[in-house]
């Protein structure tokens, strides 16, 4: 058993794709995915990566009824595969804790440990962030969350750094370059498109150390501490900046 590997039993080790096995996060993730999408019923609020909720309100053509009978047989079906791992000694709900906890720790520490590295280092002042209605600010946290985490820590940094390991033939490499693709990535998404931010290098530079944190955290802890840590941190910040 994994002793660091969140809810389930895992293989040890790390790899491309972080520490611990991404089944087991995605366990973990999929309440809040599951909030999200039902969070978008209640808010305007949407995340940008966010391509599932589009897919299933065009099968659903846009009615919001069967959006909702969706998501709760996804939930349905969520609860029985818990019981049936939990009934077999796959599932360790006791675990998940200590990931959130860890989580909320890396979400309070990391905007202060990027704004020192941006003033001591860089000579760059963060202009501020702007904050959004407290149901706003939950459900695009949660996108943030699970979407950007998804699509530029799994997907780019990890599917990416697979492929890469397999040209270098070591993971080393290929980790450190998907890892700074997925940052600049990460970085540049929040300011294309029409509702992108006006490109400011002191918002870009913060958000590409906020990409490697996220990067560090997905390989060295999990993909759940990586979404977790996104999700709670987005919402502080916004919070805050009430």
């Amino acid at each position: 058993m994994s002793r660091d590997a969140p809810g389930i039993v895992l293989r040890d080790g790390r790899s491309v794709l972080g520490y611990g096995q991404v089944a087991g996060s995605l366990l973990l993730v999929f309440p809040l995915f599951l909030a999200y999408e039902l969070g978008l019923l209640l808010t305007p609020a949407s995340n940008g990566v966010d391509f599932t909720s589009r897919v299933i309100f065009n099968a659903v053509e846009r009615n919001p009824q069967s959006y909702l009978l969706v998501h709760l047989a996804m939930a349905a079906v969520f609860l029985l595969l818990l019981h049936t791992l939990y009934r077999r000694g796959i599932l360790e709900l006791d675990r998940a804790w200590p990931v959130i906890l860890e989580s909320c720790i890396y979400a309070l520490t990391l905007g202060s440990f990027i704004i020192f590295v941006m003033d001591r280092f860089l000579g760059l002042e963060l202009l501020a962030i702007g904050g959004a209605k407290l149901g706003n600010a939950l459900v695009v946290s949660l996108g943030a969350g699970v979407h950007e985490e998804m699509v530029f820590r799994l997907g780019i940094m990890g599917i990416g750094g697979l492929v890469l390991s397999r040209v270098f033939g070591r993971s080393g490499p290929a980790v450190l370059i998907a890892a700074i693709v997925s940052a600049a990535a990460f970085a540049l998404a929040h300011h294309v498109g029409a509702a992108g931010e006006a490109l400011e290098l002191s918002l870009l530079v913060y958000r590409f150390i906020a990409g490697l944190a996220f990067a560090a955290i997905f390989y060295y802890r999990s993909l759940a501490h990586a979404v977790y840590s996104h999700f709670l941190y987005d919402f502080y910040v916004m919070g805050m900046a009430q």
